[in-house]
């Protein structure tokens, strides 16, 4: 019986511990907690990340409250948001080091078959021009001849290109331009 008596002595010891460092943390957290946030503000420039700073701080002091002297609770508990705000910003250089180079920006997956409908698109406007004004939007766009060229080419005036260019542009713009929907 005595050894039952000695564990429950013991055990009410232990829970007037625990209610007195529950009791001496609340008063600590209640006192220092706003202090020590912007503490860590100024430390970490991240506001979330400051506040679980201090939380976890609260956390340490409170699992070795008997291991500390509890009349500089306070400088420990400084001394550990610096301390975890350190670790913190470790942790986050070493992320910003390890992070993997963002992907280019890609095509979309449907690139080529929205150029190869264009292409088709363009293709069919041009074979529906007349002979002459494709001629010359042809030799002008894909072979890159100066109007000089294309009217020795076509043994035509340079005037007649020039027009011809024209309103072959014109009308590849009206095909090609998107219908509206009655």
């Amino acid at each position: 019986m005595n050894t039952i008596a000695a564990a429950s002595a013991e055990e009410s010891v232990i829970d007037a511990a625990r209610t007195d460092a529950d009791q001496a943390l609340a008063e600590l957290y209640a006192g220092h907690y706003a202090r020590l946030v912007r503490l860590a503000v100024l430390l970490l420039r991240d506001r979330a990340l400051a506040e679980d700073v201090v939380q976890d701080s609260f956390v340490a002091v409170h699992q070795r409250w008997h291991r500390i002297d509890q009349g500089n609770a306070p400088a420990y508990l400084a001394k550990s948001v610096v301390n975890r705000s350190r670790s913190a910003l470790r942790h986050r250089t070493v992320v910003a080091r390890h992070r993997p180079d963002p992907l280019p920006d890609a095509a979309p997956a449907d690139a080529p078959l929205l150029e190869a409908a264009g292409r088709k698109a363009v293709l069919d406007a041009l074979a529906d021009l007349p002979t002459r004004q494709r001629e010359v939007l042809v030799l002008r766009y894909y072979l890159d001849l100066t109007e000089r060229d294309i009217a020795e080419a076509l043994g035509v005036s340079q005037g007649a290109v020039k027009s011809h260019a024209a309103r072959g542009a014109a009308a590849l713009r009206l095909s090609l331009s998107p219908k509206e929907q009655s």
